[in-house]
């Protein structure tokens, strides 16, 4: 299934400047139709509550992203659909198992589930979801996987485990994707996380540059060898940020409007994320990177664009990447 996903956008903000809460979602919309015009082959929206703190401030606008993607899926008609990614201490895994299934039915078989173990305490303690601890959250995240996975392909499921029970949890009707949606597994955790990809996913997403992801993918090959799973069944992605602009120049002063200040005045944090997650440049300069990381060993590669909402931006970034995306 290594052609699930060659590229994607992921939308993570929704504070615009002069758009309200009644014009907000034609912006989202608009921005997920350009996507598919252009050349995407996927649509993500993050599942949080507060904005991240390297986004903005926690009381921006974030909206629930499965009523957000279910609206989505009425205005496009092509793209894949999904959480980028969702946190398993959101929702009890059987109902979750229903969401997505009446996200990929709304959709006409166009759902991703994408889950992982979260990691924001903030939110947690803010809206009284329990945070746990680490080790807590993945034994939830592997209890959950087994339980919606079960739910995609039988007609009534039953698990009993250390953080969730269900006794003959019916989920009709089923998802219109045989066998259920695409499993996707997001988090670079090389014992836990992606022994899980190995074991449970149709995709896995990570983060980092070319040398980190050589290195992950050979960790995921690892497991795969070790539990007998063909690791090419495993389309492998990486989320991150991209800004193309016809002079490099121009590409980093859309960084530079984005963050409110030069690049080189930020906090060496800021710096030192923009640097670990952002490819910033010309069409020559973008596509050098893009494939790069394509040869690192990924599948599909999936963007933020810091010029959220400018379309004119996504079609412009789909004009010069869907010809190498679309072609690995």
């Amino acid at each position: 299934m290594s052609d699930l996903i060659r590229f994607g956008l992921q939308i993570p903000y929704f504070t615009y400047p002069g758009v309200g809460s009644a014009e907000l979602f034609e912006s989202i919309a608009a921005q997920a139709v350009a996507a598919e015009e252009s050349g995407f082959d996927s649509v993500f929206v993050m599942d949080h509550f507060f904005q991240l703190p390297w986004l903005g401030r926690a009381d921006q606008e974030m909206l629930e992203c499965y009523t957000l993607l279910a609206a989505l899926a009425a205005r496009t008609r092509r793209v894949r659909l999904g959480a980028m990614v969702g946190g398993v201490t959101y929702r009890n895994p059987a109902f979750l198992a229903k969401t997505v299934t009446t996200l990929d039915i709304v959709s006409g078989g166009r759902a991703i589930w994408s889950i992982g173990a979260a990691w924001f305490e903030q939110e947690h303690d803010a809206y009284g979801y329990d945070f746990g601890s680490f080790g807590q959250r993945f034994e939830k995240l592997e209890e959950a996987l087994q339980i919606v996975k079960s739910m995609f392909v039988n007609h009534s499921t039953s698990f009993s485990g250390k953080w969730f029970s269900v006794d003959q949890a019916y989920n009709v009707p089923k998802p219109v994707q045989a066998g259920g949606p695409p499993v996707l597994i997001g988090g670079t955790g090389e014992r836990k996380t992606l022994r899980m990809v190995a074991q449970y996913a149709d995709a896995c997403n990570v983060f980092g540059g070319p040398d980190q992801v050589r290195h992950l993918m050979g960790v995921i090959d690892e497991h795969c060898e070790r539990i007998g799973r063909d690791p090419s069944t495993i389309c492998r992605t990486r989320l991150g940020g991209v800004v193309v602009a016809p002079t490099t120049a121009e590409a980093w002063s859309v960084i530079e409007r984005r963050f409110g200040a030069p690049y080189e005045s930020l906090p060496p944090d800021v710096q030192a994320r923009i640097r670990d997650s952002q490819i910033v440049g010309d069409p020559d300069t973008v596509r050098e990177q893009v494939s790069a990381l394509l040869d690192a060993g990924l599948d599909g590669l999936i963007f933020n664009l810091a010029s959220a909402p400018d379309t004119d931006a996504i079609r412009y970034t789909g004009e010069i990447l869907a010809p190498v995306l679309n072609r690995k």
